[in-house]
């Protein structure tokens, strides 16, 4: 809706006698108005809009093992920081099997080192089967010669070289077997990590025995209380972030045409009366309610030091987010436009000498006209001087929404500019008016 900042009184009807064709009458001298000044006006009213504060995250605490619950370290409405402390559950059967796995890792440990010192007794039988084998090949090399200077029963020659075979397979059998042995020890290596890794878990899942706060904010509720045998999953604590609070409102599709991310409302909160609150549209649902036809719309508005509580009643008004144009009475549209007998031309307001019909020119319309048949533009006659030197001058304006009684005007007159309200006669650009006692004066 549109408002204006100026009405007079109604001229009396022996005032408005239509003057002679021949100009303005020296005997009834120029004709009385009432002036305004044109003046600012929001193109749409500011509604409460209403919803309820909420924490800007809700966070579950929930038990990640099984056992008795020992003890709570905080209660509703406590504030909380992030990673304290704020449960306990028993974890002696976690504690025992972590016994066990310590016990387990010493014991796979030992294996590891036998198998090692196995593996160093494989190496030296290498190293001895390799010097035999190094003493059994000069043998057959020597034996050679002497058989080759008759020297030496070419048997000799023989055995000597059936025993270096024996010990070329000895050798390669201990190697074999230095080979199995370190094997032997990278199985059991292995299975001191799986069993380390077991421990590990085992020692994780026992930390869980320590609840400790995922964020800042506040206890909403406590769901479980100490004695209660908590399952993994279980919740025991709800908390809230009240760093920023939320609330959500809904609209209907029209309202939610002036509405963006980002724009900014203003808050009133019913348990902080005197306080007004800025905060921001951080979300807008991309469907709407089924059954209402509501779209649901998400505020954020900042809350220093944690103040403000959820649950509390909150009125949201969204800022317009057109400029406010100038808005006048719709009757300064026909003030002075009636038609003067005998006055024709360039001299005549627009409405007397529009040729074609026009259904508006009872109310001032100069132009077109929209879909609906209402006037696109108008006139209205602007006051320029003050006192015997005060003349009107026309003017075409363009004009807007029209409620109440009010037109927005969106160009052609400028907030300050004088304009006639109502007049006593009809009028013409160039004429002298008398203004009423009524009427805003220009601005000294």
């Amino acid at each position: 809706m549109v408002t204006s900042g100026c009405e007079g009184a109604i001229i009396p009807p022996s005032d408005a006698q239509e003057r002679p064709p021949g100009g303005q009458g020296a005997a009834e001298g120029p004709p009385a108005v009432d002036v305004a000044t044109a003046a600012t006006a929001n193109g749409q009213e500011l509604r409460d809009y209403l919803g309820t504060t909420r924490p800007h995250r809700e966070v579950a605490v929930r038990s990640r093992m099984e056992g008795p619950l020992l003890a709570l370290t905080a209660d509703v409405g406590d504030a909380v920081g992030r990673g304290q402390v704020l449960a306990r559950l028993d974890d002696r059967l976690l504690a025992t099997e972590s016994s066990e796995n310590a016990a387990a890792i010493a014991a796979l440990e030992l294996e590891v080192s036998a198998a090692q010192a196995q593996v160093g007794e494989a190496q030296a039988r290498v190293e001895e089967v390799r010097v035999q084998v190094g003493q059994a090949r000069a043998d057959v090399a020597r034996f050679s010669d002497l058989v080759g200077e008759g020297a030496l029963p070419e048997r000799e020659l023989e055995t000597a070289k059936s025993t270096l075979a024996g010990l070329e397979k000895s050798l390669q059998a201990a190697q074999q077997q230095v080979r199995q042995q370190q094997d032997t020890v990278a199985v059991a290596r292995k299975r001191v990590v799986a069993q380390r890794a077991i421990a590990a878990g085992s020692s994780e899942r026992q930390s869980f025995s320590v609840v400790r706060s995922p964020i800042s904010g506040r206890v909403l509720a406590r769901v479980l209380e100490p004695g209660s045998l908590a399952q993994p999953g279980s919740e025991i604590l709800t908390l809230g972030d009240f760093s920023q609070l939320e609330i959500e409102v809904r609209l209907t599709d029209r309202d939610l045409a002036a509405v963006r991310p980002g724009l900014a409302v203003q808050v009133r909160l019913d348990a902080f009366p005197d306080e007004t609150f800025t905060g921001r549209v951080t979300r807008i649902s991309p469907t709407a309610d089924p059954v209402a036809r509501q779209i649901p719309v998400e505020v954020t508005i900042p809350n220093p030091g944690g103040r403000i509580g959820g649950g509390l009643l909150a009125r949201v008004q969204f800022a317009p987010t057109q400029a406010a144009r100038v808005a006048i009475p719709e009757q300064a549209l026909s003030a002075g436009s009636q038609r003067r007998g005998g006055r024709g031309g360039a001299g005549q307001p627009m409405a007397a000498r529009s040729t074609a019909p026009n259904p508006s020119a009872s109310n001032g319309a100069t132009g077109g006209s929209n879909a609906a048949g209402a006037a696109t533009t108008g006139q209205v006659f602007l006051v320029q001087g003050e006192g015997d030197s005060a003349i009107v001058v026309p003017q075409t304006v363009q004009l807007g929404d029209r409620s109440r009684g009010q037109v927005e005007i969106l160009s052609g007159l400028q907030p300050g500019d004088r304009y006639v309200l109502r007049s006593s006669g009809p009028l013409q650009g160039g004429d002298r008016v008398r203004l009423s006692f009524i009427s805003q004066t220009a601005n000294p």
